[in-house]
Protein backbone atom coordinates (compact mmCIF):
# COMPACT_ATOMS: atom_id res chain seq x y z
CA UNK A 1 0.00 0.00 0.00
CA UNK A 2 1.34 3.44 -1.20
CA UNK A 3 0.38 5.54 2.14
CA UNK A 4 0.81 9.54 1.88
CA UNK A 5 -2.65 10.03 0.09
CA UNK A 6 -3.92 13.93 1.83
CA UNK A 7 -6.81 12.72 3.67
CA UNK A 8 -9.53 15.38 3.82
CA UNK A 9 -12.62 15.53 6.21
CA UNK A 10 -15.41 17.57 5.46
CA UNK A 11 -18.19 18.40 7.38
CA UNK A 12 -22.01 15.82 5.91
CA UNK A 13 -23.60 18.73 5.24
CA UNK A 14 -23.04 19.96 1.41
CA UNK A 15 -20.99 17.08 1.19
CA UNK A 16 -22.50 15.01 -1.16
CA UNK A 17 -21.56 16.09 -4.38
CA UNK A 18 -17.50 16.29 -3.55
CA UNK A 19 -18.24 12.73 -2.32
CA UNK A 20 -19.62 11.73 -5.51
CA UNK A 21 -16.92 13.09 -7.73
CA UNK A 22 -13.83 10.97 -5.42
CA UNK A 23 -16.03 8.14 -6.51
CA UNK A 24 -16.47 8.94 -10.03
CA UNK A 25 -13.03 9.35 -10.01
CA UNK A 26 -12.06 5.75 -8.62
CA UNK A 27 -11.55 7.30 -5.03
CA UNK A 28 -12.39 5.74 -1.62
CA UNK A 29 -14.62 7.71 0.56
CA UNK A 30 -15.07 7.24 3.72
CA UNK A 31 -18.84 7.92 5.46
CA UNK A 32 -21.62 7.64 8.09
CA UNK A 33 -24.34 5.30 7.83
CA UNK A 34 -26.94 4.21 10.81
CA UNK A 35 -24.47 1.23 11.68
CA UNK A 36 -21.10 2.06 11.49
CA UNK A 37 -18.78 4.29 9.08
CA UNK A 38 -18.48 2.69 5.68
CA UNK A 39 -15.53 2.76 3.35
CA UNK A 40 -16.95 3.46 -0.16
CA UNK A 41 -15.64 2.51 -3.28
CA UNK A 42 -17.30 2.77 -6.84
CA UNK A 43 -19.04 -0.96 -7.11
CA UNK A 44 -18.80 -1.18 -11.16
CA UNK A 45 -15.11 -0.22 -10.70
CA UNK A 46 -12.63 -3.04 -10.08
CA UNK A 47 -9.61 -1.28 -9.92
CA UNK A 48 -11.99 0.65 -7.12
CA UNK A 49 -12.82 -1.91 -5.47
CA UNK A 50 -9.10 -3.14 -5.47
CA UNK A 51 -7.40 0.08 -4.14
CA UNK A 52 -10.56 -0.23 -1.37
CA UNK A 53 -8.94 -4.10 -0.21
CA UNK A 54 -5.96 -2.67 0.08
CA UNK A 55 -6.29 -0.13 1.93
CA UNK A 56 -8.07 -1.68 4.43
CA UNK A 57 -4.59 -4.27 4.73
CA UNK A 58 -4.78 -7.77 4.86
CA UNK A 59 -7.01 -7.78 2.13
CA UNK A 60 -9.23 -11.20 1.52
CA UNK A 61 -11.62 -10.39 -1.11
CA UNK A 62 -14.91 -11.26 0.86
CA UNK A 63 -18.02 -9.94 -0.96
CA UNK A 64 -19.21 -6.71 -0.37
CA UNK A 65 -22.30 -5.01 0.67
CA UNK A 66 -23.72 -3.02 -2.58
CA UNK A 67 -25.16 0.25 -0.96
CA UNK A 68 -27.85 1.81 -2.96
CA UNK A 69 -30.26 5.11 -2.98
CA UNK A 70 -33.37 2.95 -2.91
CA UNK A 71 -35.46 0.18 -4.24
CA UNK A 72 -35.73 0.83 -7.67
CA UNK A 73 -31.60 0.82 -7.62
CA UNK A 74 -31.62 -2.75 -5.64
CA UNK A 75 -33.91 -4.34 -8.73
CA UNK A 76 -31.29 -3.15 -10.81
CA UNK A 77 -28.80 -5.14 -10.01
CA UNK A 78 -30.61 -7.76 -7.70
CA UNK A 79 -33.66 -10.24 -8.16
CA UNK A 80 -36.31 -9.97 -5.57
CA UNK A 81 -39.07 -12.55 -4.27
CA UNK A 82 -41.94 -12.00 -2.77
CA UNK A 83 -40.35 -12.88 0.72
CA UNK A 84 -37.27 -10.21 -0.11
CA UNK A 85 -39.68 -7.41 -1.45
CA UNK A 86 -41.40 -7.62 1.98
CA UNK A 87 -38.55 -7.41 3.61
CA UNK A 88 -37.03 -5.04 1.60
CA UNK A 89 -40.50 -2.76 1.79
CA UNK A 90 -40.71 -3.17 5.47
CA UNK A 91 -37.25 -2.65 6.57
CA UNK A 92 -35.40 -0.50 4.03
CA UNK A 93 -33.68 1.75 4.72
CA UNK A 94 -32.52 0.39 7.47
CA UNK A 95 -29.42 -1.77 9.19
CA UNK A 96 -30.72 -5.06 7.00
CA UNK A 97 -28.46 -6.63 4.09
CA UNK A 98 -30.22 -9.24 1.50
CA UNK A 99 -28.46 -11.47 -0.41
CA UNK A 100 -30.13 -12.02 -3.87
CA UNK A 101 -29.73 -13.66 -6.70
CA UNK A 102 -27.98 -10.93 -9.42
CA UNK A 103 -30.37 -9.45 -12.02
CA UNK A 104 -29.05 -9.86 -15.48
CA UNK A 105 -26.57 -7.04 -16.55
CA UNK A 106 -25.59 -6.28 -12.74
CA UNK A 107 -22.84 -3.91 -13.49
CA UNK A 108 -21.08 -4.93 -10.31
CA UNK A 109 -17.64 -5.80 -10.53
CA UNK A 110 -16.73 -9.56 -10.17
CA UNK A 111 -14.59 -8.64 -7.33
CA UNK A 112 -16.67 -6.77 -5.40
CA UNK A 113 -19.22 -10.16 -5.91
CA UNK A 114 -16.07 -12.81 -5.06
CA UNK A 115 -17.15 -14.51 -8.25
CA UNK A 116 -20.39 -15.24 -6.85
CA UNK A 117 -23.76 -15.01 -8.48
CA UNK A 118 -25.30 -14.16 -5.63
CA UNK A 119 -25.47 -9.80 -4.26
CA UNK A 120 -25.33 -9.04 -1.05
CA UNK A 121 -27.52 -5.13 -1.10
CA UNK A 122 -28.83 -2.53 1.53
CA UNK A 123 -30.34 0.78 1.75
CA UNK A 124 -28.78 2.51 4.07
CA UNK A 125 -30.97 4.55 6.78
CA UNK A 126 -28.25 7.50 7.30
CA UNK A 127 -28.94 10.95 5.74
CA UNK A 128 -24.98 11.93 4.84
CA UNK A 129 -25.35 7.87 3.05
CA UNK A 130 -28.24 8.36 1.47
CA UNK A 131 -26.83 11.65 -0.22
CA UNK A 132 -24.56 10.40 -1.54
CA UNK A 133 -25.30 7.55 -2.95
CA UNK A 134 -28.19 9.68 -4.80
CA UNK A 135 -25.83 11.89 -5.73
CA UNK A 136 -23.34 9.44 -7.01
CA UNK A 137 -25.84 7.57 -8.88
CA UNK A 138 -24.47 4.19 -8.61
CA UNK A 139 -24.13 0.98 -6.33
CA UNK A 140 -21.14 1.81 -3.69
CA UNK A 141 -20.20 -0.88 -1.89
CA UNK A 142 -18.59 0.11 1.28
CA UNK A 143 -17.41 -2.16 4.36
CA UNK A 144 -16.65 -0.73 7.34
CA UNK A 145 -14.13 1.75 7.63
CA UNK A 146 -11.23 0.61 9.77
CA UNK A 147 -7.73 -1.33 9.32
CA UNK A 148 -8.53 -4.99 9.03
CA UNK A 149 -9.14 -6.97 12.11
CA UNK A 150 -9.47 -3.70 14.14
CA UNK A 151 -12.63 -2.55 16.06
CA UNK A 152 -15.54 -0.94 13.42
CA UNK A 153 -15.77 2.76 13.88
CA UNK A 154 -18.56 4.46 14.79
CA UNK A 155 -17.21 8.26 14.29
CA UNK A 156 -14.80 10.05 11.81
CA UNK A 157 -11.71 10.13 14.06
CA UNK A 158 -12.03 6.38 14.71
CA UNK A 159 -11.96 6.07 10.58
CA UNK A 160 -8.59 8.72 10.82
CA UNK A 161 -7.28 7.08 12.90
CA UNK A 162 -6.90 4.26 11.19
CA UNK A 163 -6.90 5.51 7.33
CA UNK A 164 -5.34 8.65 7.49
CA UNK A 165 -3.18 8.67 4.07
CA UNK A 166 -4.90 5.45 2.92
CA UNK A 167 -7.68 6.85 1.70
CA UNK A 168 -9.17 10.31 -0.17
CA UNK A 169 -11.93 11.51 1.91
CA UNK A 170 -14.00 11.38 5.45
CA UNK A 171 -17.23 12.71 5.38
CA UNK A 172 -18.48 13.50 9.30
CA UNK A 173 -21.69 12.56 10.17
CA UNK A 174 -21.66 12.74 14.06
CA UNK A 175 -21.65 9.21 15.93
CA UNK A 176 -23.53 6.57 14.45
CA UNK A 177 -26.60 5.72 15.80
CA UNK A 178 -27.24 1.74 15.66
CA UNK A 179 -23.03 1.22 16.38
CA UNK A 180 -22.74 -2.56 15.02
CA UNK A 181 -23.14 -3.71 11.74
CA UNK A 182 -26.36 -4.93 9.35
CA UNK A 183 -28.63 -7.88 9.91
CA UNK A 184 -27.20 -9.81 7.12
CA UNK A 185 -30.26 -12.30 5.51
CA UNK A 186 -29.73 -14.66 3.08
CA UNK A 187 -32.71 -15.34 0.52
CA UNK A 188 -32.48 -18.76 -0.32
CA UNK A 189 -35.23 -21.10 -0.68
CA UNK A 190 -35.11 -21.41 3.61
CA UNK A 191 -34.60 -18.15 4.54
CA UNK A 192 -30.94 -17.77 6.72
CA UNK A 193 -30.06 -15.96 9.16
CA UNK A 194 -26.01 -15.27 7.63
CA UNK A 195 -24.76 -12.63 10.28
CA UNK A 196 -26.92 -10.95 13.30
CA UNK A 197 -27.08 -7.09 13.49
CA UNK A 198 -29.02 -4.04 14.30
CA UNK A 199 -31.96 -5.19 13.30
CA UNK A 200 -33.50 -7.99 15.45
CA UNK A 201 -34.24 -11.53 14.07
CA UNK A 202 -37.48 -11.86 16.06
CA UNK A 203 -38.72 -8.49 13.62
CA UNK A 204 -37.66 -10.64 10.63
CA UNK A 205 -39.19 -13.54 11.43
CA UNK A 206 -42.30 -11.54 12.02
CA UNK A 207 -42.95 -9.59 8.77
CA UNK A 208 -41.54 -13.25 6.90
CA UNK A 209 -44.00 -15.62 9.02
CA UNK A 210 -41.46 -18.19 9.56
CA UNK A 211 -38.24 -18.83 11.84
CA UNK A 212 -34.97 -17.59 10.41
CA UNK A 213 -32.11 -20.72 9.43
CA UNK A 214 -28.87 -20.36 10.96
CA UNK A 215 -25.26 -21.25 9.42
CA UNK A 216 -24.17 -23.54 11.64
CA UNK A 217 -20.72 -22.27 13.55
CA UNK A 218 -18.75 -24.37 11.64
CA UNK A 219 -19.90 -23.13 8.20
CA UNK A 220 -17.29 -20.68 8.88
CA UNK A 221 -13.88 -22.51 9.14
CA UNK A 222 -14.35 -24.73 5.82
CA UNK A 223 -13.83 -24.26 2.05
CA UNK A 224 -17.70 -24.22 1.39
CA UNK A 225 -18.38 -21.79 -0.36
CA UNK A 226 -19.27 -18.33 1.18
CA UNK A 227 -22.94 -16.86 0.91
CA UNK A 228 -22.11 -13.09 2.33
CA UNK A 229 -19.56 -10.97 3.68
CA UNK A 230 -18.31 -11.48 7.08
CA UNK A 231 -18.05 -14.92 6.26
CA UNK A 232 -15.22 -17.52 4.43
CA UNK A 233 -13.42 -15.39 1.50
CA UNK A 234 -14.61 -16.52 -1.99
CA UNK A 235 -12.83 -17.00 -5.38
CA UNK A 236 -14.83 -17.56 -9.13
CA UNK A 237 -14.39 -21.55 -9.52
CA UNK A 238 -13.75 -22.25 -13.00
CA UNK A 239 -14.67 -25.88 -14.85
CA UNK A 240 -11.26 -25.29 -16.37
CA UNK A 241 -8.21 -27.12 -14.62
CA UNK A 242 -6.05 -23.93 -13.11
CA UNK A 243 -2.20 -25.67 -13.44
CA UNK A 244 -0.08 -22.86 -11.35
CA UNK A 245 3.35 -21.10 -11.18
CA UNK A 246 4.16 -22.07 -15.08
CA UNK A 247 7.45 -21.56 -16.63
CA UNK A 248 6.01 -22.60 -19.40
CA UNK A 249 3.27 -23.16 -21.49
CA UNK A 250 2.02 -26.53 -22.51
CA UNK A 251 -0.08 -27.33 -25.95
CA UNK A 252 -3.70 -26.76 -25.29
CA UNK A 253 -3.25 -24.49 -22.70
CA UNK A 254 -4.76 -20.34 -21.88
CA UNK A 255 -2.90 -18.31 -20.00
CA UNK A 256 -3.15 -16.20 -17.07
CA UNK A 257 -0.25 -13.98 -17.74
CA UNK A 258 1.62 -11.51 -15.10
CA UNK A 259 4.09 -8.80 -15.93
CA UNK A 260 6.10 -7.47 -19.28
CA UNK A 261 7.93 -11.42 -19.99
CA UNK A 262 5.77 -14.01 -21.43
CA UNK A 263 6.50 -17.19 -20.29
CA UNK A 264 7.68 -19.39 -23.59
CA UNK A 265 4.69 -21.68 -25.92
CA UNK A 266 2.36 -18.41 -25.64
CA UNK A 267 2.20 -17.68 -29.01
CA UNK A 268 -0.61 -19.17 -30.25
CA UNK A 269 -2.17 -19.47 -27.08
CA UNK A 270 -5.20 -17.49 -25.59
CA UNK A 271 -3.47 -15.04 -22.77
CA UNK A 272 -5.21 -12.71 -20.45
CA UNK A 273 -2.33 -10.29 -18.70
CA UNK A 274 -3.33 -9.27 -15.29
CA UNK A 275 -1.16 -6.38 -15.50
CA UNK A 276 1.39 -6.48 -17.88
CA UNK A 277 3.03 -3.86 -15.98
CA UNK A 278 3.43 -5.85 -12.50
CA UNK A 279 0.93 -3.73 -10.72
CA UNK A 280 -0.89 -5.69 -8.09
CA UNK A 281 -3.64 -3.70 -7.80
CA UNK A 282 -4.75 -3.97 -11.10
CA UNK A 283 -4.10 -7.50 -10.72
CA UNK A 284 -6.81 -7.44 -8.53
CA UNK A 285 -9.07 -5.86 -10.48
CA UNK A 286 -9.02 -8.14 -13.15
CA UNK A 287 -8.05 -11.52 -11.58
CA UNK A 288 -11.74 -12.73 -11.56
CA UNK A 289 -13.13 -11.57 -14.67
CA UNK A 290 -9.92 -12.56 -16.64
CA UNK A 291 -10.14 -16.42 -15.07
CA UNK A 292 -14.43 -16.22 -15.84
CA UNK A 293 -13.49 -15.16 -19.79
CA UNK A 294 -10.25 -17.95 -19.51
CA UNK A 295 -12.49 -20.47 -18.25
CA UNK A 296 -15.26 -19.75 -21.06
CA UNK A 297 -12.29 -20.10 -24.39
CA UNK A 298 -12.63 -24.18 -24.50
CA UNK A 299 -8.92 -24.77 -23.70
CA UNK A 300 -8.14 -27.62 -21.67
CA UNK A 301 -5.97 -25.98 -18.93
CA UNK A 302 -5.34 -22.52 -17.25
CA UNK A 303 -1.57 -22.08 -16.79
CA UNK A 304 -0.98 -19.50 -14.35
CA UNK A 305 2.53 -17.30 -14.15
CA UNK A 306 3.88 -16.38 -10.67
CA UNK A 307 2.32 -13.73 -8.75
CA UNK A 308 4.25 -11.84 -5.85
CA UNK A 309 2.98 -12.96 -2.45
CA UNK A 310 3.34 -9.33 -1.25
CA UNK A 311 0.66 -6.59 -0.71
CA UNK A 312 -2.51 -7.85 -2.57
CA UNK A 313 -0.27 -10.71 -4.29
CA UNK A 314 -1.02 -12.94 -0.92
CA UNK A 315 -5.00 -12.63 -1.59
CA UNK A 316 -4.40 -13.21 -5.58
CA UNK A 317 -2.77 -15.95 -4.49
CA UNK A 318 -4.82 -17.25 -2.38
CA UNK A 319 -7.82 -17.12 -4.61
CA UNK A 320 -5.70 -18.98 -7.62
CA UNK A 321 -4.87 -21.65 -5.06
CA UNK A 322 -8.19 -22.40 -4.22
CA UNK A 323 -9.32 -22.25 -7.98
CA UNK A 324 -6.53 -24.79 -8.54
CA UNK A 325 -8.07 -27.86 -6.16
CA UNK A 326 -9.38 -30.27 -8.61
CA UNK A 327 -13.24 -30.37 -9.03
CA UNK A 328 -15.28 -33.51 -8.11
Amino acid sequence: MKLGLNTAMIPADGAAGTAARCLEGGGLVAFPTETVYGLGADATNARAVARLYEAKGRPSFNPLIAHVSDLKAAREIARFDDKSLRLAETFWPGPLTLVLPKASGCPVSDLATAGLETIAVRIPAHPAARDILRAFGKPVVAPSANISGHVSPTTAAHVMGDLAGRIDLIVDGGPVSVGVESTIVGCFETPLLLRPGGLPREDIEQVLGEKLARMPEEAGTTDAQPLSPGMLASHYAPRTPVRLNARELEAGEALLAFGPHIIPGSERASVMNLSEAGDLVEAAANLFSYLRELDAGGSRAIAVMPVPHDGLGEAINDRLQRAAVPRN
